[in-house]
């Protein structure tokens, strides 16, 4: 069975860098912590919410680095503080990376109730019409 690949199709140039993304994406290897919903809040917006409770605003980092969104998570360690008879909330670190296409932009992040709300926007590129002068050679 041979792979299909954007470069099989003579007809769609210049998305090299499209498929690269894609197979990124598909090694990002995000496992399922912590649990998020992605919404569309409205025509050209979307929110992403992550549940992190336990952590403090001072526990997360949001970043965009080459067209991914990363939201880490790491708390500080304070179990030799503490004596646990029973540990049963996660208090791992944790990586999640959401790739955004060219026009989206990470507006607000806001956190409340063990909740982490990001906002997207998705701004509309102008339609561009060239017009290629043919010249005798």
């Amino acid at each position: 069975m041979t792979k299909l690949t954007l470069s099989s199709y003579p007809h769609m140039l210049g998305f090299e860098q499209l498929e690269r993304l894609l197979e990124r994406t598909a090694k990002s290897g995000n496992e399922g912590y912590p649990p998020f919903n992605i919404e569309q809040t409205s025509e050209r917006s979307y929110r992403i919410t992550l549940a992190v409770a336990g952590f403090a605003e001072d526990d997360l980092a949001i970043t965009v680095e080459d067209r991914q969104l990363v939201i880490r998570g790491r708390q500080a360690d304070d179990a030799h503080e503490r004596i646990f008879l029973h540990r049963g909330i996660a208090a791992r670190q944790f990586q999640r990376s959401f790739v955004l296409a060219d026009n989206v932009e990470v507006g607000e992040a806001i956190i409340e109730n063990g909740l982490l709300h990001v906002d997207l926007t998705q701004t509309m590129p102008e339609t561009v019409v060239q017009t290629i002068k043919i010249r005798k050679g």
